[in-house]
């Protein structure tokens, strides 16, 4: 989740103390406990806080958007919100896809959130206008990352998000994204909330990449914190959200190799964060996946390689599945 702020010029298009504890991943991620075993094993080509995966290592790095999910310790770059809406007078555009009736997953709600838009950057001053998140005022969206290369993180979300869309609708699930690169710009991301709530999502996951420094490696996914304020009760999902994240981080690193982020969440990979308006204003069990930081090399490798970026999803669908069927 690239928090890049406002300020962020999208790149010219051909532009050329962390040991993972694993006493906190068997308490806090059961799943990712033997993946990260296992990671350690075999080793990981760009050291510590690299994991090997197709196409290289993996990691991920408080986005430019992650800026505002993060601690302030974490990523030099951007400002920031995690999903981003659209202003009212602009009709959605998204679309539900049905899976197949008799699927293990028939009858259950999933919404992917691609996290930004490809057109944002053409709209400063659509995505700068503030929305209320309960908690206080916040962008309505931000333009994202890229890798040094160009490569963007609009790009890279709904890359991903397709193929998540693919696996789950395999499964049976009826399959909703809040943008498909549709629409001129966002959307803002109390939009995108209620889009889940207005599906009675079953599930609702937001996928990102981070923009922090090099260096800075390895997924984490955002929780949401107990607030009550304004518009925002997340309390009744709080505890759901928490097994999807648990879930979605185990099956990650098993699938992925990739290894819990080394600059946030203390080797669990999991985060929680009060002040992300998608996850504020969700009604329904809802969290953010940082998939790599597009800003290092090694995790940039990853993410911009197709047979990765598969690996990511099916990671993702299978903590999906596994939250969903209990």
């Amino acid at each position: 989740m690239s928090y890049v702020g406002p300020e962020f010029d999208p790149p010219p298009p051909h532009r050329s103390r962390r040991t993972p504890t694993i006493v906190a991943l068997a308490a806090l991620v059961p799943g990712a406990l033997l993946g990260w075993v296992v990671y350690e094993a075999v080793g990981s080509p760009g050291g510590s806080g690299s994991t090997t995966g197709p196409g290289g290592a993996a990691g991920t790095s408080p986005s430019t958007d992650a800026a505002a999910e993060m601690p302030a310790s974490a990523a030099p770059a951007a400002s920031g919100t995690d999903d981003g809406k659209k202003p009212a007078a602009t009709p959605s555009t998204t679309a539900t896809s049905p899976g197949t009736a008799t699927g293990p997953l028939a009858g259950k709600v999933v919404v992917i959130d691609p996290g930004h838009n490809p057109g944002n950057f053409r709209h400063s001053a659509d995505i700068n206008r503030k929305v209320d998140i309960g908690t206080g005022l916040k962008e309505c969206d931000t333009t994202g990352t890229s890798t040094n290369s160009g490569y963007t993180e609009a790009a890279f979300t709904l890359d991903v998000a397709h193929r998540l869309r693919d696996l789950l609708q395999r499964q049976g699930a009826t399959v909703k994204l809040t943008q498909d690169g549709d629409r001129p710009f966002g959307p803002c991301i109390d939009e995108r909330a209620r889009i889940g709530n207005a599906a009675h999502a079953d599930a609702v996951v937001s996928v990102h990449a981070d923009g922090s420094a090099s260096g800075n490696r390895g997924f984490h996914v955002i929780l949401p914190a107990s607030v009550h304020a304004g518009a925002a009760d997340t309390r009744p999902v709080v505890a759901p959200s928490r097994e999807l994240g648990e879930r979605i981080a185990g099956n990650f690193v098993r699938v992925t190799g990739s290894a819990p982020s080394n600059y946030v969440g203390d080797g669990t990979g999991l985060v929680t964060r009060n002040d992300l308006g998608g996850l504020n204003l969700s009604t329904v069990p809802k969290v953010f996946i940082e998939c790599g930081n597009m800003r290092d090399g090694k995790d940039a490798a990853l993410l911009t390689s197709g047979a990765w970026r598969q690996k990511a999803a099916q990671g993702i669908s299978e903590g999906i599945v596994g939250f969903l069927r209990g």
